[in-house]
């Protein structure tokens, strides 16, 4: 979070001394425990504290609280260029994501390549096992089947993906690349989500180890 604060060029949106204070100070406080409690007998310690680390007597009170007003405004303003950046940057990964699995799975239709890139970015860094994580990436796609029995079918793959093995989870597939999706059982259709599934999950760790 820090770096996204520095990359907005905060010192030049909050540009008052009793702003690049308060500023500072929170960024200098990551690991402090905040006492979202203000009747709790020990925050009066904490604000105390807070409050003695700035040198408030060389302000005006309407100065203060004028610059207090200006300063939330410039938070509000950083946060949401924060949540901007962040929805881009997500955005981007689906979409890089969607033409890698249409280029390996030019068969299958976009609109199900679509959901899938757009589920595994948004499971990637979920703390589920990898089992879990391919079933969030399909279970919409397979509305027939139960969540369960989804979990015993990405068995296979979610150990091919610990192995040394990831070959065969695409060459699941081969055999049916050259057939429409729609005529394609439900178990084939079910076994090749998941392995698409495990291609994007794949996918996304790779790009996310590169420098």
């Amino acid at each position: 979070m820090n770096n996204q604060i520095n990359n907005l060029n905060t010192l030049n949106t909050v540009s008052s001394p009793i702003d690049l204070e308060l500023v500072k100070a929170l960024l200098e406080s990551v690991d402090a425990v905040y006492p979202w409690n203000p009747a709790d007998e020990a925050s009066a310690a904490y604000f105390e504290d807070l409050e003695q680390q700035f040198d408030w007597q060389d302000f005006l009170e309407t100065e203060l609280i004028a610059s207090a007003n200006n300063f939330y405004q410039n938070l509000d303003r950083i946060w949401e260029q924060v949540v901007v950046e962040a929805e881009n940057t997500r955005d981007n990964k689906v979409n890089y994501l969607q033409k890698a699995l249409s280029n390996a799975f030019s068969f299958i239709p976009e609109v199900l390549l679509a959901a899938i890139a757009q589920k595994a970015t948004e499971v990637l860094m979920l703390e589920k096992s990898t089992g879990e994580k391919l079933v969030e990436c399909v279970q919409t796609l397979l509305p027939n089947w139960d969540r369960d029995d989804l979990l015993v079918l990405a068995r296979p793959f979610a150990y091919y993906m610990r192995s040394s093995e990831p070959d065969k989870l695409t060459s699941v597939i081969k055999d049916w690349e050259n057939r429409d999706w729609s005529s394609l059982s439900e178990i084939e259709q079910a076994k090749t989500s998941l392995a698409i599934a495990n291609y994007a999950l794949e996918y996304l760790s790779k790009s996310n180890s590169q420098p």
